[in-house]
């Protein structure tokens, strides 16, 4: 096991080392360099950007500047461009913001798309599979920020109240219950949104790995010894069904950024999504590149942490 984990690990940081990489020549492949700031504003002199390019080292060679910034990056010195703040205080502090929207999506998408999968094999051909597998279709097929937008349109026009950031604006509390139940009510939106396509393609996904167990010798044999519905077809057929399913749960993790980057911009969430978001729009470069960083090793973690759920559920894999 000990063998597994290390190799396991050694191949993770060569990739995440490839990965760093590529990201930072693509970002000096875009058009507009790093070097070049913003040519167009007058504000910027030939002195400002000659003293700009040495201060972050944009005038040496790519390797060099590779060396620099990702040495800055472990050390904890990174600057951001926009407002001269240590990046990774930032990133922590919108991380702190996204948590909540991740953890309740993570939690509808998983707790719903289960028994709907598994009532909707159960019910093959039935009303409920019939219904279930149209509105998957459906919530598969809609854009997010253009069911984000219908969302937003019904709240405030029917319901006429604020749904846009972590808060209400302008609005101080004194109690510690209205303050909290005025924060659930803005993140309930963002995270139903968030758990809709989840629940969409993973109830298909549980709906087809049923179908192909249901049906076998074991569980003919469980429904004739008369277990209960919740024995047979949830731990006995469920288990047996789970495999894929870890490397869904693997690929849980890079969401907490990439899922989040429409979400979060569109309804004015400050969390990690929206600041990769506006770190684009401002060419703020350091910044990119570390949540391009923590991005890559968020998918890591995940696929280490779904090859260990693989080696426990399937002992074989080790060997």
């Amino acid at each position: 096991m000990l063998r597994f984990v290390s190799k396991n690990v050694i191949e993770k940081l060569i990739t995440l080392f490839f990965v760093s990489v590529l990201s930072f020549l693509i970002i000096h492949l875009a058009p507009g360099k790093p070097s070049q700031i913003d040519p167009l504003n007058p504000k910027f002199t030939a002195e400002i950007i000659e003293r700009f390019q040495k201060e972050f080292h944009l005038d040496k060679p790519l390797h060099v500047q590779y060396a620099y910034f990702y040495k800055d990056l472990l050390t904890g010195k990174t600057i951001s461009w926009k407002d001269n703040a240590p990046v990774l205080t930032k990133i922590g502090e919108r991380f702190l913001n996204s948590l909540p929207l991740f953890i309740v999506g993570t939690l509808l998408t998983w707790t719903l798309a289960f028994p709907i999968g598994i009532t909707a094999a159960i019910r093959r051909g039935k009303f409920f599979d019939r219904a279930t597998t149209f509105l998957s279709y459906l919530l598969i097929s809609i854009p997010g920020f253009f069911f984000a937008y219908i969302l937003i349109i019904l709240a405030v026009t029917y319901l006429k109240v604020p749904i846009l950031g972590m808060s209400s604006f302008g609005v101080s509390y004194v109690n510690f219950l209205p303050w909290l139940m005025d924060h659930l009510w803005h993140l309930v939106l963002p995270a139903l949104l968030s758990a809709t396509s989840g629940i969409a393609v993973l109830s298909r996904y549980v709906r087809g790995q049923m179908l192909e167990v249901i049906h076998q010798d074991y569980i003919r044999t469980a429904i004739a010894k008369g277990l209960s519905f919740e024995k047979i077809y949830y731990r006995h057929a469920l288990k047996n069904t789970l495999l894929p399913f870890i490397t869904m749960f693997g690929l849980l993790l890079p969401g907490l950024i990439g899922g989040s980057v429409i979400i979060e911009t569109i309804f004015s969430w400050p969390g990690l999504g929206r600041l990769a978001y506006e770190a684009i729009l401002n060419r703020d470069y350091p910044v990119i590149l570390t949540i391009n960083f923590v991005s890559a090793v968020l998918v890591l973690a995940g696929t280490f942490l779904a090859d260990l759920l693989y080696v426990a559920v399937d002992p074989r894999i080790r060997l």
